[in-house]
């Protein structure tokens, strides 16, 4: 092939991602529109495929196109449990953006940044569509995804959540950094799970996936809060999905997950997409909505964000 036939990559680091994200509202704007889409039937998302090498850890495969908006790509991601006494991140992979008329790949983007924002965006759009505006919010945990949710919110409006974690350190750090990067919006440190969890129109739970003591009871959140779990049963069991109105973002991905112990161990069935919730009436009562993570979420916030890049030319360009 010669040199002017030559395929052209874009390389970006994490901080390229950040630079490039859209506005943070016209992101959660773009995973709402992904998340119809996939309940639509609109986009191409099979169930994620997982391997292993060892107990504990695996690595999916998130592939995903949307036709109408010629997008195309996949993301390829670990989680590694015991990375952190290695000194690496639990959670690592890459995101490719491929041209939707050639298949050609356009961007290769780290996919820890793009993660952690896309994961804050699905869930700033069900609070945005399914919670009062000015009801107070919790979130458990106080890890990465805390300062990307926290960062949503603001964009979102709201001026408060109430957190817990484990470390109170944790929090201190967590409204630290906020206070910088997110000063609209203010971290109210609760004493316990249960005066986080209580009274809240909003619950987020962030804490670490596959724990077993942390199951919050059914007697604590509001007959009517809306929990949004993105640590799969860690916080939200199936008792307390029995007692809500149980949605999740690709009901054939929920199915798949179910099947692996520890994950969804005794959860009944979902009855809605939380694409269709997006736009219809809310439930009345309780609402789980478990959105497990998809490539078609990933995709476009990564096609939006390598779009910007070849804008500005930020990046390596490398031939294939």
């Amino acid at each position: 092939m010669s040199a002017d036939k030559l395929a052209l990559v874009r390389i970006l680091t994490d901080d390229d991602v950040r630079a490039c994200l859209p506005p943070l509202v016209e992101v959660v704007d773009l995973v709402a529109d992904a998340l119809c889409a996939l309940a639509e039937g609109r986009a191409d998302v099979p169930p994620k495929p997982t391997v292993r090498t060892s107990p504990g850890m695996f690595a999916n495969a998130m592939p995903a196109a949307y036709p109408e908006r010629n997008l195309l790509g996949c993301k390829w991601i670990s989680i590694v449990p015991d990375n952190p006494v290695r000194g690496l991140p639990t959670a690592s992979g890459v995101m490719v953006v491929n041209d939707g008329t050639t298949g050609v790949p356009r961007a290769l983007l780290p996919a820890h940044e793009l993660t952690a924002i896309r994961t804050a965006a699905v869930t700033g759009a069900c609070v945005r569509a399914l919670a009062d505006a000015d009801g107070p919010i919790a979130y458990l945990g106080a890890g990465l995804q805390a300062r990307s949710h926290l960062r949503v919110l603001e964009a979102l409006g709201h001026t408060e959540v109430h957190v817990w974690a484990r470390r109170r350190e944790a929090i201190d750090a967590l409204a630290r950094e906020t206070a910088e990067v997110a000063p609209g919006i203010r971290v109210v440190a609760c004493p316990s799970r249960e005066a986080a969890v209580r009274d809240k129109v909003v619950v987020i739970t962030g804490l670490s996936i596959g724990l077993t003591d942390m199951a919050i009871p059914v007697t604590w959140p509001r007959e009517d809060a809306l929990l949004l779990p993105i640590d799969y049963a860690s916080s939200v069991g199936a008792d307390l999905a029995d007692s809500a109105v149980l949605a999740a973002d690709h009901l054939p991905q929920f199915a798949a997950v179910r099947t692996v112990r520890g994950k969804l161990d005794g959860y009944p069935t979902p009855t809605a997409w939380t694409g269709h919730l997006l736009h219809a009436p809310r439930p009345d009562g309780r609402l789980v909505i478990q959105n497990l993570g998809t490539g078609i979420s990933d995709l476009v916030v990564a096609s939006a964000v390598a779009d910007w890049a070849e804008a500005t030319g930020t990046g390596q360009l490398i031939a294939l």
